[in-house]
């Protein structure tokens, strides 16, 4: 096959790309830039796709043996992630930028040029498995090592994106053996640092990168039953699940800590309270997707009226290395609605729910609206 591997300049790309030679493959290297702004990316270990990624990649791509090309998708990475991203927060909601890049950049615009130019595959770093069942039907399934599994990050693959990808690490044991197998082939990333934080923010402030992006308005912060509580400078700043920088002033009647439990971008308001309110029974969204077959084609549910699928048993990811959590799904509505058996934490509009069946992931939504497990109290009038 003709492959196009990606690139990123780090270790697990250019071992992915290294693997897909030995396998036969007719590989072409390419790395992403993301921006044509010096100084708009995380360098270091701290970001991906900079400058100094390109040459580390370039250097990789030479080691092996391969042709090796820079791609400009810095117009469609500002759109399509950058831009969401602010709207996201703009809207109130969390956003995962990487989940994003994946979905658009990586497995949309990337294998769509790929397609076009003749490849028939893009293989990438990830962590995950593509298995095919006794059908024919590609699978994603979890990495063969749980520490390093990234199949959640991949939620959001479609069956015709899984049909075109590979995924050369997923069956390895540790990111040991892949350093290791990096030093053997004379890869200079060999011990290069996992990247991590948001790529674009530079300085990693991401309050203050919003705050320059949105601007501030002040707001006013409230309990529960609606009391004001304090003041805030921009609810942007703000995401479900914080406990510090509130600057309320004095405690609650409790004496326990605040968390911020929700944020109301259209009055700019921040409702904070008790940690247990952070608990959730419900979390449901219109934006889904199933990972190859769905869960009626995969026969683990039926269809009902109005295109409703009967409830299913799985479990729900909410974050890239959460625990997966016991839960029961069915969509309704339009809607992909998750209940899990242990009520989740901390979860806010805007981030992915990946559901599982086992190791294979089944589909995924951008979380809309979620339902605490403990109710609001009444408000008091005075």
């Amino acid at each position: 096959m003709r492959v196009l591997a990606a690139m990123s300049g780090g270790v697990d790309s250019a071992v992915a790309a290294a693997r897909a030679v030995d396998a036969g493959h007719d590989v072409v290297g390419v790395h992403l830039a993301l921006s044509r702004m010096p100084g708009t990316l995380r360098t270091g270990s701290r970001g991906c796709c900079t400058i100094e990624d390109s040459m580390d990649a370039q250097r990789a791509a030479n080691i092996i043996g391969i042709p090796y090309y820079v791609w400009d998708f810095s117009e469609r990475f500002k759109q399509d992630v950058v831009d969401d991203f602010i709207a996201e927060y703009s809207a109130g909601r969390t956003p995962n930028p990487c989940m994003r890049c994946n979905e658009r950049i990586k497995f949309a615009a990337l294998l769509e040029k790929a397609l076009a130019l003749g490849f028939d595959a893009v293989a990438t770093g990830h962590y995950a498995d593509i298995r095919t069942d006794e059908a024919g039907n590609k699978e994603l399934h979890r990495a063969a090592t749980w520490a390093k599994d990234q199949s959640y990050v991949l939620g959001v693959l479609n069956t015709q994106q899984l049909a075109h990808s590979m995924f050369p690490l997923g069956s390895t044991p540790s990111k040991a053996e892949v350093r290791a197998e990096a030093a053997a082939r004379g890869f200079s990333v060999a011990n290069k640092p996992d990247s991590h934080d948001i790529c674009f923010i530079p300085d990693g402030d991401t309050r203050g990168w919003l705050k320059d992006k949105v601007g501030a308005e002040q707001g006013q912060i409230l309990d529960r039953s609606g009391a004001v509580l304090g003041t805030h400078e921009g609810a942007h700043a703000f995401t479900v699940g914080q406990r510090k920088g509130l600057s309320i002033g004095y405690p609650a009647d409790d004496g326990k800590p605040r968390f911020v439990l929700e944020v109301q971008p259209k009055t700019n308001t921040v409702v904070v309270g008790p940690k247990e309110a952070l608990d959730l029974a419900e979390v449901a969204g219109f934006s889904y997707s199933w990972a190859g077959l769905g869960p009626v084609e995969s026969g683990i549910a039926s269809y009902g009226a109005d295109d409703s699928i009967t409830e299913f048993a799985c479990e729900v990811q909410i974050r890239a290395h959460a625990d997966p959590v016991a839960a029961i799904a069915f969509v309704a509505g339009g809607e992909l609605v998750i209940r899990p058996t242990t009520p989740l934490n901390g979860v806010a509009p805007g981030q992915t729910a990946v559901v599982y069946v086992g190791t294979r992931v089944l589909g995924q939504c951008t979380i809309a609206r979620t339902v605490s497990a403990v109710p609001a109290p009444t408000a008091q009038l005075v």
